[in-house]
């Protein structure tokens, strides 16, 4: 006779640190709060749950009484929590003193206030990498979940993936359990009967001596924040149908995965390559090398092999977001040099809130993109530099640095130039555009430089320019995200364009040219450049002055030319409410908006999610223009366009020999 089939069931919920309190708010109300609530109506029906740090902190505080609701039922063991770092980190990019320290801060914080020390750990992004599995080790961890795609990989059968599997390294042990693809993509789309009938199969084609395990480990947001889940999941009944019909038959029984480690044998020893889960393959590639991989995968589906081999047509890793997205790599790079001066520095310095501003920054939702990810939203790059400059203000306090430091932070072979005043920071990247890549304010801990250029996207040939609506529904059940194809704006041809140069600020032109500059040596720690290619050379010179950011320019001769740069800036506002342009004593528009002045000499941005504003001087009348930059992303409400910053476009026919510059930065007296 066969045995029951083990259904090991398991969410994960995750939101990124500085989402916006309304999308908290939304995804509360319509998938954390009703999930739970039926979840505790059936306590037999045992389940995991992965609450990441940073949510687990908010709904505890916002919403205390659906947080008892998990309490009990932990308490009454029908729940068991699985473990991670404390702000969703990719484990296998921060240092494995990090990865320690977060696994732990977390794993205490589950024990303080849910009273459950965790056995599991959920893996962000399920990406995984052996360096991980020290640290996971260490700090207590017994087994983590990863996708069947991962043993796939390693060159297990499908048939095989019904249990656990133990790896190694460097003399630690930890153990694998591979969340089944089927069932991923069937719960909660696909009819209650038919991820019934499916269960029950795999107990009635298993007659081992050993109990087969059904794996399924994924995101909670399908039930009720993807599109029309809210409405199949909890008005339609399809959470409670299942549950029913889990309980119900006499071939699926429910148990924790703590339960079924303690007693069942593991299936052997594997290694699993480093990956994520099988989409992540395309998202993490440029664009041309996700055409040629989604072509392959395409072919191999019409010529009817690819389930069958598609872990031997892998596409690229996690990292490749790295070397695919200069700012991401930025972010990422700044983090571990900031990571290294903390770990520098003496431990009666260290404080609770330098750890806490670290690990914020890991986070790691703005670093990477794909039908998911977060690096086009400026509010969670905003998060992520926000933590950052705070952190390096508190180790400058405690370790000074120089006023000035040239490195390569990015490790992409040109060095930049750190320029600071303990006020403000100016970071120049040292390439023929001399323009500044970040520019940092510390009482605001903000950095205006934190813009994101257009690049070409895989997805951008799925766009049908003046299309809104299209989706394919799944003939039964609904579709997933993963299958729809929809707009939430118009996209026209010119809105995925790439740039052609770095939204950075001071980006400049002669007669609409580019002009390249190379740095005098060592003049003023690389803060005085010289152009090569115009025909009179023109001076930059880059100046910090308490508050103000001052850039100077040089002319040797009065020329029939027109000179004009590019400042990008960062307005946290973006195209809302609250950021607004002052001239004059008078509102023009806001951010939002295309604005054309002549004459102008002074203008300020002024941006309440700041708290602060921007005030710009000229030494001499411009031709100023603004206009938002907007990028085309997608996400799993359909393509969209986000405003990344606020290009300002200042042009000046040289009638003088100098041109100088102002952005003095102030915050508001709170």
């Amino acid at each position: 006779m066969s045995q029951p089939v083990s259904l090991l069931f398991g969410v994960h919920a995750h939101q990124p640190v500085g989402n916006f309190p309304s999308v908290l708010t939304d995804a509360h109300l319509r998938c954390y709060k009703p999930f739970l609530q039926v979840l505790y109506r059936y306590p037999d029906f045992r389940f995991a749950v992965h609450f990441s740090g940073w949510l687990l902190d908010y709904l505890m505080q916002h919403y205390p009484e659906d947080m008892e609701l998990l309490h009990e039922m932990v308490l009454r063991k029908q729940v068991e929590l699985f473990g991670a770092g404390d702000t969703e980190p990719v484990l296998a990019v921060i240092p494995n003193r990090d990865r320690i320290g977060q696994i732990e801060t977390f794993s205490n914080k589950l024990a303080a206030k849910l009273g459950q020390r965790p056995q599991g750990a959920w893996l962000t992004e399920r990406v995984w990498e052996s360096t991980v599995v020290p640290a996971l080790a260490d700090c207590g961890i017994r087994y983590v979940i990863v996708d069947d795609y991962h043993f796939l990989c390693a060159g297990k059968a499908p048939e095989e993936l019904n249990g656990y599997f133990t790896t190694e390294e460097d003399t630690r042990t930890l153990d694998l359990f591979p969340i089944s693809e089927i069932l991923r993509y069937k719960i909660p789309f696909s009819p209650v009967e038919e991820t019934i009938a499916y269960l029950e199969s795999l107990a009635d084609n298993h007659s081992l001596n050993t109990s087969a395990a059904a794996i399924y480990f994924d995101d909670i947001e399908k039930f009720g924040i993807w599109p029309e889940t809210y409405q199949w999941v909890y008005e339609k009944g399809w959470l409670e149908q299942f549950i029913q019909g889990v309980l119900a038959s006499t071939k699926i029984r429910t148990r924790h995965y703590s339960e079924y480690h303690a007693s069942e044998k593991t299936r052997g020893i594997i290694y699993l390559p480093t990956v994520s889960y099988i989409e992540m393959n395309e998202w993490t590639l440029p664009a041309q090398s996700a055409n040629t991989y989604a072509d392959l995968v395409q072919q191999a589906k019409a010529s009817g092999w690819y389930e069958h081999k598609k872990a031997f047509l892998r596409g690229g890793i996690w990292k490749n977001f790295f070397s695919r997205y200069p700012e991401s790599n930025w972010m990422h790079k700044r983090m571990l040099g900031l990571s290294a001066r903390l770990n520098a520095l003496p431990e009666k310095h260290r404080t609770d809130l330098m750890q806490q501003k670290l690990y914020e920054s890991q986070a790691n939702d703005a670093y990477w993109h794909g039908l998911f990810g977060g690096l086009y939203l400026p509010h969670l790059r905003r998060a992520v530099y926000g933590a950052l400059v705070e952190l390096e203000a508190l180790l400058d306090a405690c370790m000074p640095r120089p006023v000035s430091l040239t490195e390569d932070t990015d490790l992409d072979g040109v060095k930049e130039a750190y320029h600071q005043n303990g006020i403000l920071q100016a970071v120049v990247k040292l390439d023929s555009f001399a323009s500044i890549c970040e520019l940092d304010a510390y009482r605001l801990k903000h950095n205006f430089g934190d813009t994101l250029r257009c690049q070409i996207e895989h997805y951008y040939q799925k766009i049908q320019p003046g299309e809104r609506q299209a989706s394919d529904h799944a003939v039964t059940g609904i579709a997933s995200a993963h299958d729809r194809i929809s707009y939430k704006h118009e996209i026209n041809a010119e809105d995925t364009e790439a740039d052609d140069h770095p939204r950075s600020l001071f980006v400049d032109r002669l007669d609409g040219a580019f002009i390249t500059y190379r740095s005098k040596a060592s003049a003023l720690e690389n803060s005085h450049f010289q152009s090569e290619n115009t025909a009179y050379p023109i001076h930059k010179h880059i100046l910090l002055d308490n508050n103000q950011l001052q850039v100077a320019y040089r002319f040797t001769a009065k020329m029939a030319q027109v000179f004009s740069t590019e400042i990008n800036l960062a307005m946290p506002s973006c195209d809302g409410m609250g950021g607004r342009y002052i001239y004059r004593g008078e509102i023009p528009g806001g951010f939002g908006q295309v604005l054309e002045l002549s004459g102008l000499t002074e203008i300020t941005l002024d941006d309440d999610t700041l708290g602060g504003s921007v005030v710009l001087r000229t030494s001499s009348p411009v031709t100023f223009s603004a206009q938002p930059h907007f990028s085309v992303s997608q996400s799993e409400s359909g393509f969209e366009k986000i405003m990344q910053a606020t290009t300002l476009l200042l042009e000046w026919p040289i009638t003088a020999l100098e041109l100088v510059i102002t952005l003095e930065i102030n915050a508001r007296k709170m």
